[in-house]
């Protein structure tokens, strides 16, 4: 009866658990360029001194679903959207680099090239991109960045530097808690992508299925109220035991 209850109640930890996942996905199936999360439950055997007859039920992270999301043209001349496994490079709140696909990019008012999140674009050279006045702006495929300078002609546009885009497949990445990916081989630098790598004036959306979501959410439910019916049958049983044994004696 106590491996049952042992069994029954760390499901239904990892059921929880895997309801926050599932919520964390719904959350952002409008945000562009996001990842589902991916989880999944294993079985653990419990070692330590004795019979190892302990089996916990174990909340997996699985990474993230690389699938591309749904593409959606705007015409902004600051949206992007990527090919597959490619990233854009961004600065991270720690100072370091990360990698997102939220092709939503903006300006700010000191002209620093920026993602939705407020996190700064990086150049080919690791460096934020900060552009100068300028009336017209436009990002190649390659992701180079060309301006034509506040009161000049068309004749006048230039490159001002190029988005550092890498290249850089689901197994190399892990995602953090600000929601930022990072090269999960620090000592390997993710290379620079090549050839077109983008599409402007187009966004890649979510790759949530929310109605596939939904469903899961209420079968994670039902299991774990099924689970916690579990925990009190074995507790009523554990209690009748008693009953008969307080009797017995």
């Amino acid at each position: 009866m106590d491996k049952a209850l042992y069994v029954a109640m760390t499901g239904a930890r990892s059921t929880l658990q895997a309801q926050g996942t599932v919520s964390h996905n719904l959350a952002n199936a409008d945000t562009a360029g996001f990842k589902a999360a991916l989880a999944n439950t294993r079985a653990y055997r419990v070692e330590g001194p004795g019979h190892a007859s302990r089996i916990d039920a174990l909340h997996v992270d699985q990474g993230f679903d690389s699938r591309v999301g749904a593409q959606r043209v705007t015409g902004n001349p600051l949206d992007v959207s990527l090919r597959p496994d490619r990233w854009l490079s961004v600065q991270s709140p720690d100072g370091g680099e990360a990698y997102t696909r939220a092709g939503n990019l903006s300006l700010t008012p000191n002209g620093q090239l920026v993602t939705s999140g407020g996190h700064p674009l990086l150049d080919e050279q690791g460096q934020p991109i900060a552009l100068p006045p300028h009336q017209a702006l436009d990002i190649g495929h390659d992701g180079t960045v060309s301006i034509i300078p506040l009161g000049e002609g068309p004749q006048t546009m230039a490159v001002v530097g190029r988005i550092r885009v890498v290249d850089a497949t689901p197994d190399r990445l892990t995602r953090g808690l600000d929601g930022l990916m990072r090269n999960t081989t620090p000592e390997q630098p993710l290379a620079q992508a090549a050839g077109d790598v983008m599409t402007t004036g187009t966004l890649e959306g979510s790759n949530v299925d929310a109605a596939g979501a939904l469903v899961q959410m209420i079968q994670l439910q039902r299991q774990f109220e099924m689970q916690v019916k579990l925990i009190q049958r074995g507790d009523d049983n554990a209690q009748a035991a008693n009953s008969l044994l307080r009797l017995g004696g």
